[in-house]
């Protein structure tokens, strides 16, 4: 392993659904590939 590969910290992921915040790791794989597929956009006024 390298030695930028060993100070890599892990964290963990919020999104909110159904009015709350949820660790997305805490959903099913269904939801989570939804999630990853999401893409953002910017609407300028």
């Amino acid at each position: 392993m390298s030695p930028i590969e060993t100070k890599r910290t892990s964290c963990e992921v919020y999104s909110r659904i159904t009015g709350y915040l949820r660790p997305v790791q805490q959903w099913n794989d269904g939801k989570q590939a939804e999630y990853f597929n999401r893409k953002t956009f910017k609407i300028d006024k």
